[in-house]
């Protein structure tokens, strides 16, 4: 028997999931959604990444919102577990914006972040 999912990875903001949808209607070429990861780069030392996907990665956790798809690359996993992703638009610039618990400290350009992994005990369920 298949272990039932404890917690989602992230959780998405109505406006990213409007912005996602956009970006996976518009696209051109067949999408089906977003890959969304960490990659080392910038002065804070991680950077988010995200692309478009064609088709599931082996070992992608797949979160399924409001008609949208996220695919979290594997090796992204624990430093993203309990992060919200919304999409801002302001005076100045718009973009995806990541509220991560696991987040240390951010360059003060906003572009890249120092992260550690996830405390799994706070993801844990209680034993009945």
């Amino acid at each position: 028997m298949a272990a039932a999912r404890k917690f989602q990875v992230l959780t998405l903001t109505d406006a990213a999931v409007e912005r996602v949808r956009e970006l996976v209607e518009d696209a051109d070429r067949d999408v089906v959604g977003l890959r969304v990861g960490i990659k080392k780069g910038g002065c804070a030392g991680m950077e988010y990444t995200m692309d478009m996907v064609e088709e599931a990665k082996p070992g992608d956790d797949v979160i399924e919102d409001r008609g949208v798809r996220l695919f979290v690359d594997p090796s992204a996993v624990l430093f993203l577990l309990g992060t919200e992703m919304d999409f801002e638009v302001t005076k100045f610039r718009s973009g995806f914006v990541f509220k991560n618990p696991n987040e240390v400290s951010a360059c003060g350009c906003g572009e890249s972040v120092s992260l550690q992994a996830a405390d799994l005990s706070s993801f844990a369920q209680p034993q009945t």
